[in-house]
Order: structure tokens, then sequence, then C-alpha cells
């Protein structure tokens, strides 16, 4: 096997280790900063700490970042840069603020519109400012890779990004800031954690250093996953979670992730499930799907490393978590008409796909939707 590895972002993980956020601003040698954040840490009062507690050195804030980024926003974001001469981006939230600003700290040296990088219309800039990811929930992982997923509500379009130039500079990631996240956020970003884990681990595109990490953080997913949902301060199951979501950063951040995801792209954008619990909705039938034509032995082999006698059971234990922390185990409640269905069939037809060890035929996609429906 022939493989490489590389990891370029300095991480400092721990809990109340935003306390080092000055250091680093002071270490790239940040003098004008644009935040980027959500509007709920806008209003529950952690921006404007930030702001004060960095000696003036970010100058002005972008809190509009939504769920499921949109062209226009990360474009606000690459104006306000211009507009203000800034020289580092902060970006502080969810993965969708991260992956925002991750965009907008490269878009910003050009001055093309995001929605003509989305469409594939030019090639990505290869210049950005560096960047500093402080993620607050656990999580996508995006603080520590070079993708970024962005979406034109107006065009129906969801899809990732991937350039070497969203790589952040640094990502501090400080569990005690995922504390305030609601159950089902953390039951969804969880699920997110323990897909991106797998995927990872199952991909045409494995290798040995992220085979590690991609059992490392499952493991940490099943054991800490409903703890954390039901007893949001408990310090060890919010650490442990937010080191299953670097680690699981880090296992897929080179190959890639599969059909879970592919499908994850239409059910949001089309039936406004949220990421996470989109990923979670097929994952463990992909896992029987590739456990039907295992002849390495990977997933059996994945199933002992995390616990389980084989890929079967470990594909009901995902069931089971998933119910245990309420997320959908089925699109019952969409009454999703024939065309409905082959609109996300067509729609899953992504490249994703293509990561997958089993080849996915439209034919598995329709099945699959139709034992979902």
């Amino acid at each position: 096997m022939n493989w490489h590895y590389l990891q370029p972002v300095t991480i400092h993980f721990g809990n109340g280790m935003i306390a080092c956020l000055k250091d680093e601003i002071r270490r790239l040698g940040g003098t004008r900063g644009l935040l980027v954040t959500s509007p709920s840490l806008e209003k529950n009062g952690l921006a404007a700490r930030l702001v004060a507690d960095n000696e003036k050195t970010l100058q002005t804030v972008y809190s509009r970042v939504s769920p499921n980024p949109d062209v226009s926003q990360c474009d606000a974001c690459a104006g306000l840069i211009r507009q203000n001469g800034c020289d580092f981006v902060l970006a502080v939230g969810g993965g969708s603020v991260l992956d925002c600003a991750k965009a907008a700290a490269a878009f910003c040296t050009a001055a093309a519109p995001a929605s003509e990088y989305l469409e594939k219309k030019r090639p990505l800039p290869e210049a950005h400012l560096p960047l500093i990811a402080v993620p607050t929930t656990a999580g996508t992982g995006s603080e520590i890779t070079r993708v970024a997923v962005l979406s034109d509500h107006q065009k129906g379009l969801k899809a990732p990004l991937n350039t070497p130039v969203f790589y952040p500079a640094t990502a501090i990631v400080d569990p005690e800031l995922t504390y305030t996240v609601p159950k089902h956020v953390t039951a969804c970003t969880g699920m997110d954690v323990l897909c991106h884990a797998i995927e990872a681990y199952w991909n045409i595109h494995h290798q040995p250093v992220c085979d590690a990490l991609a059992i490392h953080a499952a493991r940490l997913v099943f054991r800490h996953l409903e703890t954390a949902c039901e007893e949001p301060e408990n310090a060890l199951a919010r650490e442990k979670m937010a080191e299953a979501s670097v680690t699981a950063g880090l296992a897929f951040a080179l190959p890639g992730t599969a059909a879970a995801h592919a499908c994850s792209y239409p059910l949001t954008s089309n039936l406004g499930i949220p990421h996470g619990e989109a990923c979670g909705l097929t994952i463990d039938h992909f896992m029987r799907i590739n456990a039907e034509k295992d002849t390495d032995g990977r997933l059996r082999e994945l199933a002992f490393a995390t616990g389980f006698d084989n890929a079967c059971s470990m594909a009901d234990a995902i069931s089971e978590l998933k119910y245990r922390t309420g997320l959908k185990t089925s699109l019952a409640g969409y009454d999703l008409t024939d065309d409905q269905l082959e609109k996300l069939v067509q729609a899953s037809l992504h490249p994703n796909l293509q990561n997958n060890p089993v080849p996915i035929t439209e034919a598995m996609l329709r099945d699959l939707y139709r034992d979902l429906r």
C-alpha cells in the first residue's frame, strides 16, 4: 500500500483552551481581524467577550451565518474582509460558521462571487488569509479539514468544496464551549462524527494513520454521545465527544467521506434534515450493504475494534443509538411521492458515492429510499 499523511493545522485541545486565543493571534501577526460567528453566540455574549478580550485586534463581526451557509453569507464575509483591510479571520461556532469563514478567507482574495466556485465555473483561489478556527460543537471536524460545504439556496445547491487553502492555520478546541449546545444539536453533530469515522475507515482511499484515528473516534462516540445528550454539563462526555470530533476530522480529512454523505446533501437541501442527522439516516443501511461484500474483512475488523461481534451488530447499535438520542430512523413523516423519492435518488448520485467500497447504483439508492419511506 502506498499512502501519505498531511496535517498542517496546529491544534490546541483542552478545557479552557480559549484563553490561548490572544497568543495565537499574536503568533500569526494578526492586527485587524474579522470574527465570523452565529446569531446565537452573538446573543449570548461570547462574541462581545472575545472582541473585548483580544486587545482590539478584532475589528468587525459577522454573525449572520445560518445552518447550511449560503453563498450570499460567504460573499458578505469576504466583502467585510476587503472593506476593513483584515489580515486574519477568526471563526467561532459550529461547522456552518467554520465552513463559511474558511471559504471567505480564500474568496476575499478574488473578485468572483462564491456561487461561481460552488457551480465549478472557475477554479478555487490559491491565496487566503490565515484563519483561527474555534468549534463550539462536536462536531464536523471542520476546524482541521480542507473542506467547506456551502449552499446556494436560491438554486437548490449544496456541495463540498475541497482545497488546501481552506486549511485553518490554528484550531482551538475547548470542550467547555460545547456545554450550552442543545440536545438535538449534540445528537446530530455527534452522529456526523460517527459517520466521518466509519466512512473514513471503509473508504476505498483508506490508509493506516486515518484508520487508527477512525477507530478511536468511533469508540468514543459509542461510549459518550448518549451521555453528552442527556447530561450536557458532564465534563467527561463533552471532552470525549470533542476529542472524537477532532480525531474523526483527522480520519476523513484525506480519504474523504462516502455514500452516507452523498445522500445527506439532498436530504438536507430537499427535506431540511440537519446534516448530521441526514448522514446518520443511511449510515447503518450502507454498513449492511457493504458487509455483504466484505471480502477483505475490513468491516469485521472495524466491528471488533469498536466492541461488536460483526458489522451487522454494529449497524444494529447505530440504529439503536439514533433511536435513543432522538434522531430520525426513517422518512415516514414526509409522505414522499414517487417523484420526490426519485429526485432524492438522482441528487444522491454525488462523487462521494465512488468512495464506497461497494459500487452504489441508482437501483440500490431507489431501494434504500423506498425502505426508508
